[in-house]
């Protein structure tokens, strides 16, 4: 169960940020900001909480953006402080609900609902069977599928190795692929 993506992506305009940090902040919100938003609310859960963890991610920085060294892309510094909040925040909670997409939600359009309808159990479906992957794999799986992270920007924003991204990744698609299968899909099937 290959998902297709692009090879050696450059680096977004939004990567050249303007030196004064309140307007680079402020551009990064309006790039990042639907990102860190649906990454923080598929950890925790809970829009509210998901929305002030978006704010203290830009807050840390606005704080901390005399000390971003470019190491990596921007989106994957924001990512990395959005994960570690997020941490923090579920330390002792066991159980997380179900996340949608917090952003979606505000923009539905009524287009074609009963397509929209069917396009969104399957989501559903495969998301269920995603959040039913151990932790590890459900992280790496939305970092890099859903957040459209290639493996260095996953790893640098996870705080692992390469060679562990990529571990996680082929053990991830292989139980995800087992999974569907046991459910009767069909790679095949449109």
């Amino acid at each position: 169960m290959e998902i297709a993506r692009p090879k050696g992506r450059p680096k977004p305009d939004s990567d050249r940020l303007p030196a004064d940090p309140a307007e680079a902040v402020e551009r990064l919100m309006a790039t990042h900001g639907a990102d860190v938003l649906r990454t923080a609310f598929f950890y925790l859960g809970d829009r509210g909480r998901a929305e002030d963890v978006s704010q203290e991610v830009f807050v840390r920085a606005f704080r901390g953006w005399s000390r971003f060294r470019g190491e990596s892309a921007v989106k994957t510094w924001l990512v990395r402080i959005t994960l570690n909040l997020c941490r923090d925040r579920m330390r002792g909670r066991a159980a997380h609900e179900t996340p949608a997409d917090p952003v979606a939600l505000d923009r539905a359009s009524p287009l074609d609902l009963e397509a929209e309808a069917l396009a969104r159990l399957e989501r559903t479906a495969i998301l269920k069977e995603v959040l039913a992957l151990p932790w590890p794999y459900q992280e790496v799986i939305y970092l890099y599928y859903y957040l459209d992270l290639d493996v260095r920007e996953t790893a640098r924003a996870m705080d692992v190795p390469e060679g562990t991204v990529r571990t996680r990744l082929h053990r991830a698609r292989a139980l995800l692929k087992d999974r569907l299968e046991k459910e009767g899909w069909n790679r095949g099937d449109d």
